[in-house]
């Protein structure tokens, strides 16, 4: 007998003989239709993409754990380009599969390699790691952290806000009831009070793959359903998988018997030894960097001749130190592939630590807010036009309010015209983050290109932002007025040349030079200078102080040397011009002319001269001179004659032929005498209160641009009122009144901006020129293929060393310790 039960989707068929079931058939369902529906259809191919795409996960869990940055290196080269045995491993560039020593399960990876992590590559971002909204992106040491100290719970929380539909978070879904009514705490179960959500944590941390549900990924709130969801949940495969890996990597925390216990070991070991030898290598750049000294020679290779500085300093430094010392064995047995000695990490350390002054400098620029650009132009060795770019500031960081000039770099400039200069620096400012509307001073030499008022850098900045004041390098002004003042003077052109015919004379030979020093102590003859004419007072010092040693230097040249040109020529100098009276009065005048002029060139060569101060010297300066022009006159021909009495020359000037020229019938035969005013006294006035209004509201409209102004007139009336009435009277310069104000700088803010604006204008170029002196010392005709960013690098350390030498880079340090341990970890 046959009997057919229909059962389910199938059927099953049975054959009895008596009580006995011979056999089981369960039939397959007979489909309704023949396809698959659209919905089926859309089901599947989504399962089949969530597996497709879990299983890519897993894959690339292990790669996307030990990827490392790319160490980034410079291909050009700073010096000599040389070959290199012992120190080219550097720029190996790791292309070892890092993954080849992994051999670990993928689901582990995240625990098990928890202590070998990357630490401190990164900087790890301060953030909460007990709010669930973190766990997605925790790292290494944060996951043990929180495994550690297990996911926190609010207690006061008893229940959450009413939804729309009434229902509402409630404590009570922490704990699981049993069948047999006993309950159980769901540790696993965390509720976010922010977020009225609920999290699994160990579903949460440790999934692989997509997320199931809302517990493990985005948080889960449908409260009316939550308590089915939740059983759901804790029985699930997954659940169960994740809760095994919290226990098991918590009670290996807690026993600290990790699986790479011995390898992440001898990872911190081998992190600091690579930390400790870092920082040697630092210190060595920086000092190279800071005295501008070149770091290799003609090979790379140590304990060899002609490896140049730095490699000399390591093989000095392994005699006193034993971490160089092991450093150094190291790389002669070839134990090491990556070593910090080649000249790409040299570049590379250079250009670090260089960006980290700039970054510095370009905090502070920020902090200031106003700012003014100072800019100067000179061809290098490899004749390519260099414009070095300084930025001038009012630094409020220091226990006192100071002007900072702070060097940027070099730029190579291919285009010199007004448009090419302009858009250079238009560009380097914007890569800087340097916002040109903030920009109130720009300062230049008298070059048309810059100065021009068509077509001129400063006119074209000002065209961008009205509020740019321009102002004229105040060193260059007052050397190009005495340039033109003595070369318009033959007499004057006269005695310099006799003055450089005097140092010819004595610098040409040893043994004339042997005279004059014999003869003359403690100063020495200088050849003039062409472009820095108050620097021509060492070049008369001399001759004024000594005349009459130099005289003697001569007579001893007259009477040794056995060249009759130059025994005409001391001749003539000794009796005619050193022996002249006129030749001793021009001296006295000219030295006393250069004398001051060089005193004020000095104080305005400062980095933290102001507009006031530099108005001041220069008013001084013309007082003297008007004054000199009324009595220094008699004063210096009596001073003369008394130098004239010592060496025993006639204090009479020589008396020429008179050239009577023939008058025409309209001249008369009178001769009026010029008379020269009497000198105004120059003093410092006290504003009235009309007039300093009236200063206040033109400083408004000055510093106005587009409907907005840096001040407020009337308010900054009222402030500087306050501020006199207020001021202790020891206070006289403008940065004792910043100090006193920037104190109160609630109950002066319009105060503070004015001072800023005005101390911020730049009112000479000398740190531009000051720049260049580094540049000749850095890139020489031996290093003339020197990269653009090592000379910014090297030039940026040297200069503004002693804002690096302020700086802490153990970050710097830990990131490169961090990624050499690790990559001589994968070689070992």
């Amino acid at each position: 007998m046959v009997v057919v039960v229909e059962c389910g989707g199938g059927r099953v068929k049975l054959n009895v003989d008596g009580f006995t079931v011979v056999y089981v058939e369960i039939m397959p369902p007979v489909p309704k239709y023949k396809h698959l529906s659209g919905h089926q259809k859309r089901k599947r191919k989504k399962l089949e993409e969530e597996k497709r795409n879990a299983d890519e996960v897993k894959q690339n869990r292990i790669h996307k754990f030990f990827s490392k940055e790319t160490q980034s290196s410079s291909s050009n080269l700073g010096d000599d380009n040389v070959g290199d045995d012992n120190v080219g491993e550097d720029n190996v560039n790791a292309t070892v599969d890092e993954e080849a020593n992994v051999g670990k399960d993928n689901m582990n990876v995240d625990v098990d390699n928890m202590n070998a992590g990357e630490d401190n590559v990164n900087p790890v971002p301060d953030i909460d790691i007990f709010d669930p909204r973190n766990w997605g992106g925790l790292s290494n040491d944060m996951i043990k952290e929180l495994v550690m100290k297990g996911p926190k719970r609010d207690r006061d929380v008893v229940k959450g806000p009413v939804d729309k539909f009434g229902t509402h978070f409630s404590n009570t879904m922490y704990t699981r009831i049993l069948s047999n009514r006993e309950t159980c705490d769901r540790e696993w179960l965390v509720y976010s009070k922010k977020l009225d959500k609920l999290y699994c944590f160990c579903c949460k941390v440790f999934r692989t793959g997509h997320p199931k549900g809302g517990l493990d990924d985005e948080g889960y709130n449908d409260w009316i359903h939550a308590s089915g969801r939740l059983k759901q949940h804790e029985v699930g495969l997954e659940h169960f998988k994740n809760m095994n890996e919290w226990f098991e990597l918590h009670q290996r925390l807690k026993c600290n018997e990790t699986i790479d216990k011995s390898a992440y070991e001898q990872f911190r070991k081998e992190k600091d030894y690579w930390k400790q030898v870092i920082l040697r290598i630092v210190a060595l750049v920086k000092f190279l960097a800071k005295y501008g000294l070149a770091f290799r020679g003609s090979n790379e290779k140590l304990y060899k001749k002609g490896n140049g500085n730095f490699l000399g300093l390591v093989e000095m430094l392994e005699e006193f130190d034993l971490i160089m010392k092991e450093h150094v064995r190291r790389v002669l047995n070839d134990e090491c592939h990556v070593h910090f000695l080649s000249h790409n990490i040299q570049n590379e350390l250079i250009q670090l630590l260089g960006d980290k002054v700039r970054t510095e400098i370009i905090k502070k620029v920020k902090q200031a807010k106003y700012y003014s650009i100072i800019l100067n132009c000179t061809p290098d060795t490899s004749h390519q036009e260099q414009m070095s770019i300084i930025v001038r500031y009012v630094n409020f960081n220091s226990s006192s309010v100071t002007i900072e000039e702070s060097f940027l770099g070099f730029l190579v400039v291919d285009d010199t015209t007004g448009l090419g200069l302009f858009e250079v620096t238009c560009k380097e400012l914007e890569s800087l983050d340097l916002d040109i509307g903030d920009m109130r001073g720009q300062d230049y030499d008298n070059g048309a290109n810059m100065r021009g008022k068509n077509k001129g850098v400063q006119t074209r900045f000002l065209e961008k932002n009205p509020r740019d004041f321009y102002s004229t390098c105040g060193c260059h002004s007052l050397n190009l007025a005495l340039s033109d003042m003595a070369n318009t003077i033959t007499k004057s052109k006269e005695l310099f040349g006799t003055i450089q015919r005097l140092y010819t004379i004595f610098a040409h030979s040893i043994n004339r030079w042997k005279f004059l020093k014999d003869n003359v102590k403690g100063l020495t003859l200088k050849s003039l200078s062409t472009t820095r004419w108050e620097s021509r007072i060492d070049s008369i010092k001399p001759i004024r102080t000594k005349l009459g040693d130099v005289r003697k230097a001569l007579r001893e040249v007259r009477g040794t040397d056995r060249d009759a040109k130059i025994i005409s020529e001391a001749k003539s100098l000794e009796e005619y011009e050193l022996g002249d009276f006129e030749f001793l009065a021009q001296i006295v005048i000219w030295f006393e002319l250069l004398s001051k002029v060089n005193v004020a060139s000095k104080r305005l060569q400062a980095k933290d001269v102001v507009l006031d101060v530099v108005i001041d010297e220069v008013d001084k300066l013309i007082k003297f001179f008007k004054n000199y022009r009324e009595v220094g006159f008699s004063k210096a021909l009596d001073e003369s004659r008394e130098i004239a009495n010592e060496i025993g020359v006639n204090a009479e000037f020589r008396q020429k032929r008179v050239i009577y020229r023939k008058k025409q019938f309209d001249e008369s035969s009178s001769v009026e005498e010029v008379t020269f005013s009497p000198e105004e006294d120059f003093r410092l006035k006290t504003l009235d209160e009309a007039k300093l209004k009236e200063c206040c509201y033109r400083l408004e409209d000055a510093l106005k641009y587009e409907g907005e102004s840096d001040i407020d007139a009337k308010e900054l009336y009222t402030e500087l009122k306050l501020i006199t009435t207020f001021l202790p009277r020891h206070i006289d310069n403008p940065f004792d009144v910043l100090d006193y104000i920037f104190q109160r700088s609630t109950t002066y803010p319009y105060g503070i901006n004015a001072y800023k604006v005005l101390l911020t204008i730049p009112v000479t170029v000398a740190s531009a020129e000051r720049s260049f002196s580094k540049l000749k010392l850095l890139k020489t005709y031996l290093r003339s293929t020197m990269s653009q960013e090592r000379l910014n690098g090297l030039a940026t350390i040297s200069i503004e060393s002693e804002i690096l030498d302020t700086m802490d880079y153990k970050e710097l340090i830990e990131s490169f310790a961090s990624k050499n341990a690790r990559r001589t970890t994968l070689f070992a």
